[in-house]
């Protein structure tokens, strides 16, 4: 299962259970211990193992970013087993990464966790289709078989599909895919899911067999979700929001975004050696993929005109929305009702952009430009 990286194989039914289970267990307070040099021991938990997706954090260990802030920080592999919110609620970890809707999930069933900083401003998931096919948007969709991920993953394709007048459960064939592309090169999905920094590359570095060479992106056409306007926000920043009361953990919590954030800008700025710092991390992808990968996540990140990190308040009203009232295949929303107001907050991370603004730090993007990165076979 190591070539897949999402975030999580387990359904939001169970992510609320676990969440409603873990959260009555007791949580560390806001004294962290500390290493032999005086160092504040700090715990990260992703969503999945090391890779592109998170090279950002791994940087920050990487140049000594959260050194500088005077955290030692272990950063927690995630799996098939681990819902990183709920590893966060039950005290086993300080911070975690997650997808905003999962998270509200699962703090709808009980757990005490808060967005600090909002790392993804844009959705990663698109809706891919071999370009012969002719499907040049959602209404296409329409007598098609197409393929989700389910466990949460789903819910742009179904808002999507709702807004261009497609019933989900009527108009089109719904296929439960796995994390791979192989049903969809096979022809057996005519539309299946992609995140833009894995799948999707997982594509471009597969050989087509009709020519013997990799095939190309204009092989394929891609359904975008913020170009539809039904985007839903993804990877964050969680912190413990019981342990926010603490002057102490608030303070850590500045340092930890600060450090973070700086390790996205120095991908941002030096694509290759993040490339390096992820390979080395034991990142079982490709060098090559995971440049491909660091480059797209940079594309979701940057540019942050207000600052990377910061809710955009329409962004998050608008995955709320969908949240709440879009549905699956099985009549299942992922919220029932709006979140309460300690649901995220900017305290933070607008304290911790203001301390990198003041040592020099470039925390907007405004000039940023993607790099053009060439796939290998196999991503090698």
């Amino acid at each position: 299962m190591t070539k897949s990286p999402k975030r999580f194989r387990i359904g939001l039914a169970l992510t609320a259970l676990a969440a409603t289970v873990l959260t009555g267990c007791s949580t560390t307070d806001g004294g962290s211990t500390t290493t032999a040099d005086g160092l504040t021991k700090v715990r990260l938990q992703l969503q999945w193992f090391k890779q592109g997706q998170f090279a950002g954090y791994l940087a920050a260990v990487d140049q000594g970013f959260y050194k500088e802030q005077g955290l030692s920080v272990e950063i927690l592999d995630g799996g098939t087993d681990i819902v990183p919110q709920t590893v966060l609620a039950q005290g086993q970890a300080d911070y975690a990464i997650a997808w905003v809707p999962k998270a509200l999930a699962s703090r709808e069933a009980g757990a005490g966790i808060t967005d600090v900083a909002q790392i993804f401003q844009r959705s990663g998931t698109k809706q891919v289709s071999f370009k012969s096919d002719n499907i040049t948007g959602p209404a296409a969709l329409r007598g098609k078989t197409v393929g989700n991920w389910g466990y949460g993953n789903e819910f742009e394709l179904f808002a999507g599909m709702t807004k261009a007048g497609i019933d989900p459960a009527k108009d089109v064939k719904l296929v439960q895919q796995q994390f791979d592309m192989n049903a969809f090169l096979a022809k057996d999905i005519a539309a299946a899911q992609a995140m833009s920094y894995n799948e999707y590359a997982q594509l471009l570095e597969t050989k087509n067999p009709a020519t013997g060479k990799l095939y190309t992106a204009d092989d394929f056409a891609t359904i975008d979700w913020n170009d539809e306007g039904v985007a839903m926000l993804q990877d964050a920043i969680w912190a413990n929001t019981e342990k926010l009361q603490d002057a102490k953990y608030q303070e850590q919590t500045v340092k930890f975004i600060a450090a973070s954030l700086k390790g996205w800008v120095f991908c941002r700025d030096n694509l290759d050696k993040c490339r390096d710092i992820t390979v080395a991390a034991g990142s079982t992808l490709g060098a090559t993929h995971q440049q491909w990968q660091i480059n797209e996540v940079n594309k979701l990140i940057w540019p942050s005109p207000a600052g990377i990190g910061m809710v955009d308040p329409a962004a998050w009203a608008r995955t709320v929305q969908i949240a709440k009232n879009t549905k699956n295949q099985e009549g299942v929303t992922v919220l029932k009702k709006d979140p309460d107001a300690s649901a995220y907050t900017s305290e933070y991370v607008t304290k911790a952009l203001e301390l990198l603004k003041s040592g020099g730090t470039e925390v907007t993007g405004a000039g940023f430009a993607p790099s053009q990165v060439t796939l290998t076979e196999g991503g090698k």
